[in-house]
């Protein structure tokens, strides 16, 4: 629905003064502190500054850029942030954008995770952890809810969400194989019953008017916003030299074998695996960190997403929480260096998770705000969101097992063996996100503050 605008007040409909370099990193900055609450959140956060409040780029421009954004893998808020970074100042204006974005998340996460690492056998630390892996259960368990119910629109899909939730739960199969198999019945299904795959959850909004905007609906197309194909090929063979580069230090200086190297190249696969968020690659990243490589154990993979929903940036960023503790446990630069470890780690971490995004927005951008065409979720893609629902279950089903059986159980005690405190907990996290619609960080932080009180007490 688009507000008629015909008897606005003159000030919007006055073009505001476009920001200067300045000005958009002081609020890149910002946003990286205050960009809580998961991807809607976050792009809400953005929505809100400026397309409502500074004006710096219209309604359907802003929505535009977030269609693209939305089918690319990885995280989808940051990606839209190094777009109207881009748009907004060319290239290094969407470096700056998309880095600030997950810098103050980082450095949270490695000092969270310093604290965890040296303090977790604290009595008040230990209550507060406990209390919160049944939050995190309770959360994994509403985002697929949430999901699935955008997602799951017909009973195709619904088996193919089933299909691959039996597939990572019981047959342990690998994450990419179940990926490409949804996108190949997808590929196939859009032949013989294309309205089974069209039906994907697209971004809806009611159109109001806001004033005009520095970038508005009919804006022309910046110069350095134009595709040019020689340009795109620039820019490709940057990123993939960045990548060698990189990779090429690390095995130079440490060896391809080395933890280091190999995080760098485990980091890059999941990067690019990232369809459906955070969520629907943390079952791979388990499967490679904890299952092939023991960087870290399972427990610790669950104290690493709690901590994770408490910081801002995105919620991928727990691999900076799995990189510090990689580092730390494979003691990377021997008995003394824990901490230097843990650091190098997680910078390493970070930058080949997120290389991609910026390659995907500078390369594809162009061609997408030129073109300005609405962009829709092809057949594999909408086969593959239904598959991520399924792959999120079997992440739940996960972590419900060793927070409600820590200690193992077998069939023939597994009343006894179940600790039911924790599944009373993760039932009320349950009810209160999805009933109640409590913000993810209040309930992390209410049943973390109740551990930690409790243990105290005791």
């Amino acid at each position: 629905m688009i507000s008629n605008h015909s008897n606005l007040e003159p000030a919007l409909e006055e073009t505001p003064q476009a920001p200067s370099f300045k000005e958009a990193f002081w609020y890149w900055l910002k946003l990286g502190f205050i960009s809580f609450g998961g991807p809607a959140g976050q792009i809400a956060i953005m929505h809100q500054d400026l397309v409502e409040r500074k004006r710096w780029i219209s309604d359907k421009r802003f929505l535009h850029a977030l269609n693209f954004c939305m089918v690319l893998p990885g995280p989808e808020a940051q990606q839209l942030a190094i777009y109207l970074g881009w748009l907004l100042h060319r290239t290094w204006g969407g470096i700056l954008a998309g880095a600030l974005f997950v810098l103050p998340s980082l450095l949270i996460l490695m000092g969270l995770t310093y604290v965890y690492l040296q303090y977790s056998s604290l009595p008040s630390i230990a209550g507060a952890l406990y209390a919160i892996k049944p939050a995190v259960v309770a959360i994994v368990l509403f985002a697929a809810c949430r999901i699935g119910s955008r997602a799951l629109k017909n009973k195709w899909l619904w088996s193919i969400s089933l299909t691959a939730f039996i597939a990572v739960a019981l047959f342990k199969l690998p994450f990419p194989l179940v990926i490409l198999f949804a996108a190949f019945i997808g590929y196939v299904g859009s032949y013989y019953s294309p309205n089974t795959f069209n039906d994907i959850g697209a971004h809806k909004t009611f159109r109001i008017y806001y004033g005009k905007a520095v970038i508005d609906d009919d804006t022309p197309t910046p110069a350095h916003a134009v595709f040019n194909k020689s340009h795109a090929i620039k820019i490709l063979v940057v990123f993939v030299s960045v990548w060698l580069t990189a990779m090429t230090a690390l095995t130079a200086m440490f060896g391809l074998q080395a933890t280091l190297t190999q995080m760098g190249w485990f980091f890059t696969k999941a990067a690019l695996l990232t369809f459906g968020g955070a969520y629907a690659v943390l079952p791979y990243v388990y499967q490679g960190a904890v299952d092939h490589y023991h960087w870290l154990t399972p427990i610790q993979m669950i104290d690493g997403l709690a901590l994770g929903e408490t910081t801002p940036g995105p919620l991928i960023m727990v691999v900076a929480f799995v990189g510090f503790v990689g580092g730390w446990n494979q003691q990377v630069f021997g008995a003394e260096g824990f901490v230097l470890a843990g650091i190098v780690s997680s910078i390493v971490v970070t930058f080949f998770t997120f290389l991609p995004s910026f390659m995907f927005i500078l390369l594809g951008a162009p061609f997408i705000e030129s073109t300005k065409n609405n962009l829709k979720l092809t057949a594999p893609l909408t086969a593959i969101t239904a598959a991520v629902v399924g792959v999120i279950l079997s992440l739940a089903l996960f972590f419900a097992l060793h927070v409600f059986v820590p200690y193992g159980y077998s069939l023939d005690t597994l009343i006894k063996d179940i600790d039911w405190l924790a599944v009373i907990m993760a039932m009320i996290g349950f009810i209160a996100l999805f009933k109640y619609k409590l913000s993810i960080i209040k309930l992390i932080l209410t049943f973390a503050l109740c551990g930690l009180l409790f243990n105290s007490v005791v």
